[in-house]
C-alpha cells in the first residue's frame, strides 16, 4: 500500500434543496442518489466511494436539515444526527443563490456539536449573476461559524468540483482503502429500482404529492435475459392516487417509462418493470412504512 495514502469518511450535510445529492452524484461520477426539487427527496443516508489513486473518500449524503415535526421528519433528522458521529470530515452545502436565513443559522447549529472540521460549501454558484455576491454571503457564514474552508461550486456544471476534491483528501488521514477500487454505493439494486421510481413521481407529479409516497419493490425476478421488477407506489389519499395513475393511466405509464429506461441505463440490462398504487392512509405515522426509507430495513409486500 502507498504510505501516503489517503482515505476517510465525508458526511454531505445542509439544508434541503442545497443541492447535496445533486453534489454526492457529481462527486463520485454516477448517480448513487435520486434527485428533485422537493424537500424531504432524500430520505436516508446514502453512500456514494471515490477512489483516487491516492485516496479513497466515502461519501454520505444526508435528509435536509429542517423541523422534525411529525414521525417522518424525526426519523430523517436521527439520520443527519447520526451522519455527523465520527466523520473525517463534514461537508455543509448551502445554496449560494439563497440569500442567508435564520434557518441557515439553525442548520449551522448541528456543526456546533462535532469536533471535526467543517468545509462550506457554496453549491449553484452557476446561478449568480454576479459572483462578487459572494463575498458578503461568506462574511454571514464566516460570522456564524468558523469553517474550516469556504469552497464555491457548481454540481451540475461540475465548476469547482477539482478543487473541492483535491481539499476534502487534503483533510483525510492516512489509511487504507475501505472498498474494493471499483465499489460505488451500499445500495442494493431492489433499493436503487424503488428510489428510481420515487423519483420519477416526485419529477412528475404536483406539489401536494411527493410528501406522502413511498415506493416499495415487492417482487423481484431475475433471468438472464430480463430482470422483472414489481412495485407498489404507496399514498396517502384518494385524489393523490388518481394524480399518479393520470387520465386513462397516462401519468403512472408516464412514470414507469422513465424508471425503467433509467433503470436499463444504470444496470446494464433489461428490464421489465410493474407499478402498482395503493392508497395507505397515515403511512408516515406507521414503523413499517417509514422502514421503506431505507433499504437496510426496507419493508416488501410480505411485511405489509
Amino acid at each position: 500500500m502507498n504510505p501516503e495514502f489517503r482515505s476517510g469518511f465525508v458526511s454531505i450535510v445542509g439544508r434541503p434543496n442545497a443541492g447535496k445529492s445533486t453534489l454526492l452524484n457529481a462527486l463520485v461520477g454516477q448517480k448513487v442518489a435520486i434527485v428533485a426539487d422537493k424537500p424531504q427527496t432524500t430520505r436516508t443516508a446514502i453512500q456514494g466511494v471515490l477512489t483516487l489513486p491516492e485516496a479513497q473518500v466515502v461519501f454520505v449524503d444526508t435528509p435536509g436539515i429542517h423541523k422534525a415535526d411529525t414521525p417522518l421528519n424525526k426519523r430523517l433528522m436521527e439520520t443527519v444526527r447520526a451522519s455527523v458521529e465520527e466523520r473525517d470530515l463534514l461537508l455543509f452545502v448551502s445554496d449560494a443563490h439563497r440569500k442567508f436565513t435564520e434557518e441557515d443559522r439553525k442548520a449551522i447549529d448541528l456543526a456546533r456539536r462535532t469536533e471535526t472540521p467543517v468545509l462550506c460549501v457554496l453549491n449553484k454558484i452557476d446561478l449568480l449573476q454576479d459572483k462578487a455576491a459572494l463575498l458578503p454571503l461568506i462574511e454571514q457564514y464566516k460570522a456564524a461559524y468558523n469553517f474550516a474552508e469556504f469552497l464555491p461550486v457548481s454540481a451540475v456544471r461540475r465548476m469547482g468540483l477539482d478543487d473541492l476534491i483535491a481539499t476534502i483528501v487534503r483533510y483525510l488521514p492516512q489509511g487504507p482503502a475501505y472498498f474494493p477500487e471499483d465499489y460505488v454505493t451500499d445500495q442494493p439494486e431492489r433499493f436503487l429500482a424503488a428510489e428510481l421510481i420515487r423519483e420519477k413521481v416526485l419529477l412528475a407529479t404536483r406539489d401536494e404529492v411527493p410528501h406522502s409516497v413511498a415506493v416499495a419493490v415487492d417482487k423481484w425476478e431475475e433471468t438472464p435475459r430480463i430482470t422483472r421488477i414489481f412495485a407498489t407506489i404507496r399514498v396517502e389519499r384518494e385524489g393523490q392516487k388518481a394524480i399518479i395513475i393520470g387520465t386513462g393511466g397516462s401519468m403512472l405509464k408516464k412514470i414507469g417509462t422513465a424508471a425503467r429506461q433509467e433503470m436499463e441505463q444504470l444496470f446494464e440490462r433489461r428490464i421489465y418493470l410493474d407499478l402498482h398504487v395503493r392508497v395507505q392512509p397515515g403511512w408516515r405515522e406507521k414503523a413499517v412504512f417509514l422502514n421503506t426509507l431505507d433499504w437496510r430495513t426496507m419493508a416488501t409486500e410480505d411485511d405489509i
